[in-house]
């Protein structure tokens, strides 16, 4: 206890670097994952990739082998079963034009049980600056 006492500023290094580290891990994740960790996942954990965008906009553009599932679908009591994979372990990739839609459906799957919801930071302006695929539906 006299060692913690009398150097009270390496204790609060201590805590206010680790708070810090802590901080930045939560942040990061929130904020989302890059394109190229979507694709990873996608490819090597078999990754649904689910465009959240309403239909026109899914239609005008979307990364390609998008499901769409607009967010005004996911707020009701029932999920849409066909879109999204019955297994809640796989990782399920979620975008939208922004990303601040995919952060709102991210919340709503996470609470119906969903274990691995990542949102692509930037969506799919981010997607198009990658330079990955997208295709047109017809409206």
């Amino acid at each position: 206890m006299k060692f913690l006492i009398e150097n009270w500023y390496l204790v609060l290094t201590a805590l206010v670097s680790g708070g810090l580290l802590a901080w930045t891990s939560v942040k990061d994740k929130s904020a989302g994952v890059s394109t190229a960790e979507a694709v990873r996942l996608i490819n090597r954990e078999k990754g649904v990739l689910v465009d959240v965008s309403d239909a026109a906009e899914y239609a005008a553009g979307h990364a390609n082998g998008a499901r769409n599932v607009p967010l005004e679908t996911l707020t009701g009591t029932e999920l849409p079963a066909k879109q999204l994979p019955s297994n809640k372990a796989l990782p399920v990739v979620l975008m939208c034009k922004s990303g601040a839609r995919a952060q709102r459906a991210a919340g709503i799957l996470r609470k119906q049980g969903y274990a691995n919801v990542v949102v692509v930071a930037g969506g799919l302006k981010a997607w198009r600056e990658a330079s990955l695929p997208i295709e047109k539906s017809a409206a």
